[in-house]
This record gives C-alpha cells, structure tokens and sequence, in this order.
C-alpha cells in the first residue's frame, strides 16, 4: 500500500528560493542538522507523505506533509567547500521546515 498522494495545496513552487527552519526541537527529526539555516531552491515537488517525525512515535503521521526536493550549493552549507562552485547538495525536506526567503 503506497502512503503516497499529489499535493495540489502545496505552498512553494518549483524554482523558488527557500529558507530551511532554523531549529533543534527534540526527538526524531528527518531535517539533518547541518543544512538548517541553509538556503535553496525547490527542485521538485515529490508529493504528500505521512510526517516520518510523528510515524516515529507510533502515530499515523496525519494530516499528510508536502515533500520537496531542494538544492543548495555546496558552498552555502560548508563554508570551507573548495570543491568546484557548481556542486550542489539535493535532499528531500518536509514543508514543515521550510520558510520563503524574504
């Protein structure tokens, strides 16, 4: 059975500058440390899902969370990246922890 569903109320848009929430709540959290803070661009939108972080705790992770694929440059999160320019980090982060960039 597939969790998954389209997400047509979703709240950004693909190519649109987005801000990952600054925070460190405690308890299971899928938004990795290291890229909170980070600024990127909503890649794709990849759809509905119950929220991991409540599924964790045995609940039914409901209401659903958009999913997004969002890309940042590798520079912007490891300030000491002497990589080339162009590389960029792509992950999977919930609407949840995402604000628009002012």
């Amino acid at each position: 059975m597939s969790t998954y569903t389209e997400a047509p109320n979703h709240l950004y848009k693909i190519g649109e500058k987005v801000k990952v929430i600054q925070t460190s709540p405690p308890g299971h959290r899928r938004t990795p440390a290291y890229i909170r803070g980070s600024v990127g661009i909503i890649e794709r939108i990849c759809g509905s899902y119950p929220n991991p972080e409540e599924l964790a705790y045995g609940f039914d992770g409901l209401p659903k969370r958009v999913l997004y694929r969002v890309s940042f440059k590798q520079v912007d999160v490891w300030p000491n990246y002497t990589g080339p320019s162009k590389d960029r980090i792509e992950m999977e982060i919930f609407e949840h922890w995402l604000s628009p960039l002012e």
